[in-house]
């Protein structure tokens, strides 16, 4: 069995395509029990997230495994397949490793650094195991990306202001406003993401902040912490009649701000220009909204052209550790898929110690306790050190069905790995 990770990202996908193809919470059990009936499919975590959707899988076969997961996004998310051709991309056993390393030290991300990912690798691998989805190689797997993504973050300069996506899309805002100082603002959602918001625009000197939520109790427990004021979602028109920059990240399925509401908001404002900053994937916002006049919106895809640029020196210290910790995940898995053999090797040099050992007895008996003890070392040292030379070798072995493996157990004459 091998590991393949297939998917889409920010690089090549817009965010129309991104959003089409995002997992919402309620969409994984169904998703889970889907992959689950694939025949090259033995165990499966989607990561789905604002950058990318991927699944992780383990898979019999690379081409039967990449046909299997294609048409099960495709499927899955009613997509047609031909829309997810070109910015398909698929990583394969330590190649899919050093992707999700990679992800989860932030190098891959169109913030590079952002805290955010290393939460959501952690919080995919949660979800798919709360449905019994993942195999032990995946979950040993993201384990291992959540540790290589905390060491990146511990040994370099790596880690992004979490306020990098705000600052990116305040820096359009100011173009569209001509500055935010005192400007107006509401948050639409009350979750992380708009409370850094909150932070990140306070200290642009915005003026009076408004949390606009389904909920009530979360947007006035964010409004206490921030200093804002808040107001059900159902008010939302009232809200939207004094903003001049509207920032919103629910993380809702479908959309919140409609072209309707903005524009009874933009019909009271005598001209005043209105900037809308969509953080979520799938969109809060419709896009339609931008045909209003006074009225500038920016997503995601609009952020790329002003996102930091990254750090070349901290992202090459990160790759580095990233190429170890592959390298040690490798090494793991040679040692897991050649255990069998490598026990059957040390299990038999044993077996033949004893024996020879039981054969010269009689020729022992006469040896006190102590010259008993030394013996016994001596034979197992003898052992260890005709046996170090083919563990090694057959550590260095990746697949047991390799042919050196097969000869190896032949010159031991134990069984051959995977049996007759």
């Amino acid at each position: 069995m091998a590991v393949l990770a297939l998917g889409v990202s920010y690089r090549r996908a817009s965010v129309e395509l991104l959003e089409r193809l995002a997992f919402a919470d309620e969409d994984l059990p169904k998703a889970y029990h889907h992959l689950a009936s694939l025949p090259a499919v033995s165990g499966a975590v989607v990561l789905s997230t604002c950058n990318r959707v991927e699944v992780f899988a383990e898979v019999e076969a690379y081409h039967a495994g990449f046909r299997e997961l294609k048409a099960f996004l495709a499927e899955s998310r009613e997509v047609p397949t031909e829309a997810i051709d070109d910015p398909l991309y698929s990583h394969y056993e330590d190649q899919a490793a050093e992707h999700l390393f990679s992800v989860a030290a932030g190098i891959d991300s169109m913030v590079v650094g952002e805290p955010q990912i290393l939460s959501q690798v952690r919080r995919a691998l949660r979800l798919a195991e709360a449905e019994g989805a993942p195999s032990a190689l995946l979950t040993h797997l993201f384990r291992h990306a959540v540790r290589v993504g905390r060491r990146a973050r511990a040994e370099t300069r790596i880690g992004a202001s979490p306020a990098a996506f705000v600052e990116a899309g305040a820096i359009l805002a100011e173009r569209h406003l001509d500055g935010l100082r005192g400007r107006n603002v509401v948050l639409v959602g009350a979750g992380g993401m708009a409370e850094i918001a909150a932070w990140a625009l306070a200290g642009r000197g915005v003026g009076p902040v408004t949390v606009v939520n389904r909920s009530v109790s979360r947007a006035e427990r964010l409004a206490g912490r921030t200093g804002a004021t808040a107001a059900p979602l159902d008010r939302m028109d009232r809200a939207l009649s004094g903003a001049d920059l509207v920032v919103s990240s629910t993380g809702a399925a479908g959309i919140v701000v409609d072209r309707e509401t903005v524009g009874r908001a933009m019909a009271s404002r005598a001209g005043r220009p209105m900037f809308l900053l969509d953080l979520a994937v799938p969109r809060d916002v419709d896009p339609d909204v931008a045909a209003l006049p006074g009225v500038a919106l920016a997503d995601i895809d609009d952020l790329r052209a002003v996102v930091p640029a990254e750090d070349v020196e901290e992202v090459g210290a990160v790759r580095e550790i990233v190429g170890r910790e592959v390298a040690r995940f490798a090494d793991w898995r040679r040692g897991v898929r050649m255990a069998p053999l490598i026990r059957a090797l040390l299990e038999e040099g044993d077996r033949v110690r004893e024996a020879e050992l039981r054969r010269a007895a009689r020729r022992l008996a006469s040896l006190s306790e102590k010259e008993r003890e030394a013996v016994e070392q001596l034979t197992e040292a003898i052992v260890a050190k005709l046996l170090h030379h083919p563990v090694a070798g057959a550590k260095r072995i990746s697949d047991p069905g390799d042919p050196r493996a097969r000869l190896l157990a032949e010159l031991f004459g134990i069984e051959p790995p995977g049996g007759p």
